[in-house]
Parts: structure tokens; C-alpha cells; sequence
């Protein structure tokens, strides 16, 4: 019984995963570039929200990395580098799930992403 219970336990995903603070202080960047409304901040919000959900959000071209500020760029690799790693889990999962809703109705729309 105990054995099946930590089982259990090391199967569930926490509510928000810990990032080291590299990794978290690029996403809030990245999250407060997307909600204003310039060129730059289109295409960083076209990256977050494919991310979050390719099918319904479009993909992302990764050829935007040239056309915003080198700073940006940097925190866009950082993430793609935290994507590639985390395998399977978006932003919400990192504690931002009300960050990327505004950003997917500033952006997309009225419906719920």
C-alpha cells in the first residue's frame, strides 16, 4: 500500500514547476514584450502562443529571431531551450497560465485558448 502511494505521488505533476531563474526571468520578458503592440511583440507572442498550442495558435517562424532586438532573441533561444528539455509542458505548468490567456486574447481572440 505505502509503495503504491509514493507511487502515485511521483507521477503527479506539481502545480507549477520550479524554473531556475534564467529560464523564468526570459519568460517574463517574453510575456510582458507580447502584451504590448508592436512588431516585436507580435512575434514574441506568435512564439509563446505556439508553444501553448501549436494546432490552435499557428506555428511559429523561426526566422523572427532576426527581425527583433538581440535581447529578445536570447530569451526566445532560452526558452526553446526549456522547451526542448521539459518535453510536454507549456506555460501553465510553470505557474503562468493567466499570463498566456491574456496574451492569447490580445491576440487571437475572444474564445478560451
Amino acid at each position: 500500500m505505502e509503495h503504491q502511494l509514493l507511487s502515485n505521488q511521483l507521477f503527479m505533476k506539481p502545480s507549477a514547476i520550479e524554473l531556475a531563474p534564467p529560464q523564468r526571468d526570459a519568460i517574463q520578458r517574453l510575456l510582458h514584450i507580447a502584451g504590448n503592440d508592436t512588431g516585436q511583440s507580435r512575434r514574441v507572442a506568435n512564439f509563446l502562443l505556439a508553444w501553448h498550442n501549436t494546432k490552435e495558435n499557428g506555428g511559429w517562424d523561426p526566422t523572427d529571431i532576426w527581425t527583433v532586438d538581440s535581447q529578445i532573441a536570447r530569451d526566445m533561444l532560452t526558452v526553446l531551450n526549456l522547451v526542448a528539455n521539459s518535453r510536454g509542458c507549456y506555460l501553465p505548468e510553470f505557474g503562468f497560465r493567466k499570463e498566456i490567456e491574456a496574451i492569447w486574447n490580445l491576440w487571437r481572440g475572444n474564445a478560451k485558448p
